[in-house]
């Protein structure tokens, strides 16, 4: 089992940057990939970005990519989602979510055995 608790999540202005944590316990952490996806309200979830087991690969969706940066520290078991130059097309709750171990994750959820909670990220213009 791996626990994952998502934090950093807020009400922010069209413009501002937040930082999402996703910290794990459980197992051994680096040996995993980790994704972020969000739900907007309304909409189906979707993929954000992810990072490999290692750390050494990072992919992201169109409609984040040069705004978002995915990273870990596996010395602290935590992935960061650095969100930068927000819009409201970006409200939405964020997951993050682990895949099997020593691979490169998945854009597609069903690539994720583990799921946090989730926090939410909303945006005002």
């Amino acid at each position: 089992q791996v626990q994952l608790v998502e934090s950093g999540g807020g009400l922010v202005q069209a413009g501002d940057s937040l930082r999402l944590s996703c910290a794990a316990s459980g197992r051994t952490f680096s040996f995993y990939p980790v994704g972020w996806f969000r739900q907007a309200p309304g909409k189906e979830r979707e993929f954000v970005a992810r990072i490999s087991w290692r750390g050494g690969s990072a992919y992201y969706a169109d409609s984040v990519k040069g705004r978002f940066t995915i990273s870990r520290d596996n010395a602290k078991n935590t992935v960061y989602l650095q969100m930068n130059s927000l819009n409201a097309e970006d409200t939405a709750v964020y997951y993050c979510a682990v895949g099997p171990r020593y691979s490169g994750g998945s854009d597609d959820e069903k690539g994720y055995n583990y799921w946090g909670q989730g926090t939410q990220v909303t945006v005002s213009s």
